[in-house]
């Protein structure tokens, strides 16, 4: 079975009244889906996290190395592609789209297969996972509307992320996080993501250190990105201290990149992202060496519902997998499933046992947000 072709779907939204926060580019495409075409009719579907126009360029990059290759063979693929494209972007769009490649590819070998991709990853160690609803902070009133709305849907536990936090006060971070824990009540998870890969973050260890004092008074269950991603040694250092854990690495790609901040124990949860850090296959890698170190690996999920189900997979195959990151609500998720996922009453969704990445696609959801179908199979 070989590549044929390969089709990207632009997914096109306005952004929200003002803009993105935090300087973030003004885009209204920042995610691409990727299919994969084989020469036996049998179609892969993965995710970018990065624009169209950088996703078909670097298609054009890479199609000698892709066109008529073995589409059951993602993970040697996905290498030749890396190994081939050192002086061409290396980490840069190049990765994510090769990300997107690799999960499609594993979406084909698991539907030849007949089998779900965390078996083929190496075996399930768990059925079904908690979601957490990855929301948007705003101020207190709208922040407790909307995290009643999460309620409502089922979860159990709940990220609140970016917005004011930590550009503002200290007052105003403990309003924020107080009216959550109120919100919430005490059998909610609750998981704070200042979001410090935001332009010009303006605070740095000593901030973090006194605010995750703060949050753990609030029985918060992680502390994300609470200083700039490249800061390795305040993470380092932050981590030792803290008084819950850390956690980091959403913007870093390639499983080489990680390898520092797992072998220097610079946070407790590892969050690399799979529609830009190379897919299934690198995410594996990570997750593994992670694993060896002690560090749990929770997959950065502000994606699509095609990356979301790639995380599914990947989290069913580690064997100390706790949560899975849920943007909601997102068009890029409610549109693109043909069924929400359902929650349970422990807050539970059930990982997809189908062949490949076993969710079934919403195909005019799909039209809608990107104006293309996808191929008939």
């Amino acid at each position: 079975m070989k590549i044929e072709q390969i089709r990207i779907l632009p997914l096109v939204i306005d952004p929200p009244a003002g803009g993105w926060p935090s300087g973030q580019l003004p885009a209204r495409n920042d995610y691409t889906l990727v299919e994969v075409l084989t020469d036996e009719g049998v179609c892969g579907l993965g995710s970018v996290y990065t624009s169209g126009k950088l996703v078909e360029a670097s298609l054009a990059l890479l199609e000698p190395l892709w066109l008529d290759e073995t589409a059951i063979e993602p993970a040697r693929v996905s290498e030749k592609l890396h190994q081939s494209t050192f002086w061409q972007g290396r980490g840069g769009a190049v990765t994510h789209t090769i990300s997107g490649i690799d999960i499609a590819l594993w979406d084909i070998f698991g539907q030849v297969t007949g089998q779900p991709v965390s078996r083929l990853l190496g075996g399930r160690y768990c059925e079904k996972i908690k979601p957490y609803a990855s929301l948007s902070m705003s101020q207190p009133g709208d922040l407790a509307v909307h995290l009643e709305a999460a309620l409502a849907r089922g979860f159990k536990a709940v990220k609140i992320g970016w917005g004011p936090f930590g550009r503002v006060s200290n007052k105003k971070d403990e309003e924020l996080v107080r009216t959550a824990r109120e919100t919430l009540g005490p059998g909610v998870e609750l998981m704070v993501d200042p979001g410090a890969s935001g332009r010009y973050w303006q605070h740095g260890y000593k901030w973090a250190l006194e605010t995750a004092k703060m949050l753990r008074d609030y029985d918060v269950a992680w502390f994300e990105e609470p200083l700039r991603p490249d800061d390795m040694q305040g993470y380092i250092k932050l981590t030792e201290n803290a008084p819950l854990p850390i956690s980091s690495c959403e913007v870093l790609t390639r499983r080489q990149s990680f390898v520092p901040w797992i072998e220097n124990r610079a946070i407790d949860y590892v969050q690399p992202d799979l529609t830009k850090v190379g897919g299934l296959t690198e995410g594996l890698r990570i997750a593994q060496h992670a694993y060896e170190h002690s560090i749990m690996t929770i997959a950065h999920g502000w994606n699509t519902a095609v990356g979301l189900a790639a995380d599914m997979q990947l989290m069913a195959a580690l064997p100390t997998s706790r949560w899975v990151e849920y943007k909601t609500p997102s068009p890029f998720i409610d549109e693109i499933l043909e069924a929400p996922l359902a929650i349970d009453a422990e807050g539970f969704v059930a990982i997809p046992s189908a062949p490949g990445l076993g969710m079934r696609w919403n195909r005019d959801g799909i039209e809608k947000l990107s104006g293309m179908q996808l191929t008939p199979t």
